[in-house]
């Protein structure tokens, strides 16, 4: 799953220091707040090295509030409305609706929350929390669609008919109320602004199908297009929480995000004129975006602190361009038991 990744924070702190399995070499320890120092030590490790931590502005967090309570407040209103008209299409948008609104509810979190500060207890930051909204929102709307469909499939057989103008009524309000909540984010900059934008469009036209549905009703009386209406509303949600269900599942296993782009790393690193072997790579995500690197370079010969250093800054140059988020490299010397080999 390649991912684009903003350009790193030139603000961030870093920490860095290199390490043999089971070895008395000295090696280096860099650990950077704004200036220097190092300092004798067994392991090389880097926090944020390329990643950074975000900052968002406060229009970003404003713009997803407003979208948020015009879509918490038209949810109830959806709800309310499609009880009152007898109407399980409208109920089926309404359900929709709610995975939209909980969906702007969990970015609006992640852009409080996420670009948090690490802390001991979360030393990789808060990131992860975006998958537990995820899961938990993906759980809502499965049994919220469970529901619309045992409400609508036995309409098909046995339709009963929606009071139509009311579902024009609705359908011309959430029409409004789901482009006022587009026009608010269409000029956001951030990835969380546009994709809301685009669910938020999904919506539009969600609610100018039942416009067009209710129409056809009120002429035509044809009351079987109702759940119709909603079944076809709930597949489209299903197949939607299926894909992010699947994806948000393999990021809890700590599934590669990118087998390739781990296959083209290792590649990299085995090519370096001083590594004779590399093993014990992982690349794995914190949250879809932000990706973890470890890996063991076995060295090909005695090295002395100060070309450790040298080797250091061109396994950062390497690694650079892919924008990790945490890498923690570790070497070996020749003929030396890794302390990972089981």
């Amino acid at each position: 799953m390649p991912h684009d990744h903003p350009k790193p924070n030139p603000d961030d702190k870093t920490h860095q220091h290199n390490a043999g399995c089971n070895h008395d070499h000295a090696a280096e320890h860099e650990h950077k707040h704004g200036s220097e120092h190092s300092h004798d030590d067994e392991h090389s490790h880097s926090h944020g090295l390329f990643g950074h931590h975000h900052h968002h502005h406060g229009s970003e967090s404003g713009n997803i509030a407003t979208a948020f309570w015009l879509n918490f407040s038209f949810t109830i209103i959806e709800f309310i409305g499609g009880w009152l008209t007898n109407s399980v299409a409208i109920m089926a948008d309404a359900m929709h609706d709610l995975g939209d609104t909980l969906a702007i509810a969990f970015a609006w979190f992640a852009a409080k929350v996420a670009g948090k500060e690490a802390t001991p207890r979360y030393s990789y930051g808060y990131r992860r929390w975006s998958l537990l909204s995820a899961l938990i929102n993906s759980v809502i709307l499965v049994l919220g669609s469970c529901w619309i469909l045992y409400e609508a499939i036995p309409r098909l057989w046995e339709p009963q008919l929606p009071h139509a103008l009311g579902m024009m009524g609705l359908a011309v309000l959430g029409v409004l109320v789901n482009g006022a909540a587009v026009f608010k984010l269409r000029g956001g900059k951030t990835q969380n602004e546009k994709i809301l934008t685009w669910h938020l469009l999904e919506d539009v036209l969600g609610w100018v199908a039942v416009l067009v549905g209710s129409v056809l009703i009120y002429f035509t009386d044809w009351a079987w297009l109702d759940p119709l209406l909603s079944i076809g509303f709930t597949c489209f949600i299903l197949i939607n929480v299926w894909r992010n269900l699947r994806r948000t599942l393999a990021l809890f296993l700590q599934v590669s995000p990118d087998p390739k782009l781990a296959a083209k790393i290792e590649h990299q690193l085995q090519d370096l004129s001083f590594v004779q072997d590399v093993h014990h790579l992982h690349l794995w995500s914190l949250d879809g975006e932000k990706h973890v690197l470890t890996a063991h370079l076995v060295l090909k010969a005695e090295t002395a602190p100060e070309q450790l250093k040298t080797h250091k800054e061109q396994i950062r140059q390497l690694l650079q361009p892919y924008q990790l988020e945490h890498t923690t490299i570790e070497f070996e010397f020749n003929q030396e038991l890794c302390r990972d080999q089981h």
